[in-house]
């Protein structure tokens, strides 16, 4: 049967394979259980036309990388399905007492005899149930600005089934706060001989002391004194990996502005350009003056500054 089959095609495939695997007619038999879980996961796909036109779209190993159990079953009533077709129900209540295969997508082929009209990744004859795949975790890795600007290599520790291992991830320049890092294989260990799942890692930039990240570019603040903002003068500042340079500041600069040094902000990939840095002025108001200092003032303001 080809992926173009009609609704009654779908139905009618059904049928048969529930007929032959359900529990009632093989009592005992656990790989006719698995097998009749399967085809329920199958034709609760196949009889949505919007999750079939995903599964034709996707494959497989991209639907189930979409779809969770949950998604599959949602607004799926197996006992209502099964009724209709004259079996019982049984103990099979709802989509979530299934849990197939998540990866090599064998429900469909158990259902549908030739993966290769359906998107699978079989070839040739029919497909087998397929071990279940291992389940994807997801962990937050905090980075530092540092980390960002150079790359890294972290050793993340993870936690599960009473143990602990270790997984060394690359960190890649230029990487931004949110996006997630995929190790292959590093995920949950299957519990039926299948290949693992996959780890996820959630990136988190800290915050840094000094700088602020705005793109590729980063902010630092310079706080200088009323007399000097005036009068003009040179300021030191430290690049995010400890260059230094002197800046200088204009007279009359104003507050909030901003001196630029190019080249010196954040990578924008792994192999991208360099963003900017910025030095942000801060005018620093006293807050108490001596009486020498208020009589100065006072001339200055009598003079119109």
């Amino acid at each position: 049967m080809s992926k173009d089959a009609s609704a009654g095609e779908i139905k009618k495939a059904y049928r048969k394979l529930a007929l032959k695997f359900h529990p009632d007619k093989n009592k005992g038999d656990k790989a006719s259980e698995d097998k009749f879980k399967e085809i329920n996961e199958a034709y609760a796909v196949l009889s949505d036309p919007q999750k079939k036109q995903k599964y034709d779209t996707y494959g497989s190993s991209g639907f189930h990388q979409r779809y969770s159990q949950e998604d599959i079953f949602r607004g799926f009533d197996l006992n209502d399905i099964l009724n209709q077709f004259g079996f019982g129900g049984g103990s099979f209540g709802g989509g979530a007492n299934f849990r197939s295969a998540g990866g090599a997508g064998s429900p469909f082929e158990s259902m549908f005899g030739n993966a290769a009209n359906m998107g699978g990744g079989c070839r040739g004859g029919g497909c087998g149930s397929q071990p279940v795949k291992g389940q994807d975790l997801t962990y937050e890795l905090s980075i530092s600005l540092e980390d960002v600007l150079g790359g890294a290599e972290k050793t993340v520790s993870l936690r599960g089934d009473g143990s602990t291992r270790s997984v060394s991830v690359k960190i890649p320049k230029g990487i931004e706060k949110g996006k997630r890092l995929r190790l292959s294989g590093k995920g949950a260990s299957s519990p039926m001989g299948g290949a693992p799942g996959d780890l996820y890692l959630k990136v988190n930039v800290q915050d840094h002391p000094v700088f602020i990240r705005d793109g590729d570019d980063v902010i630092m603040e310079k706080r200088i004194p009323f007399s000097q903002a005036c009068l003009g003068t040179e300021i030191e500042v430290t690049t995010l990996e400890g260059k230094k340079f002197k800046v200088k500041v204009p007279s009359g600069v104003q507050q909030e502005s901003r001196l630029r040094i190019k080249g010196h902000g954040l990578p924008s990939g792994p192999i991208g350009s360099r963003g900017d840095m910025y030095v942000k002025i801060a005018i620093r108001i006293p807050k108490e003056l001596s009486e020498e200092q208020k009589e100065m003032v006072t001339q200055f303001a009598e003079l119109g500054l």
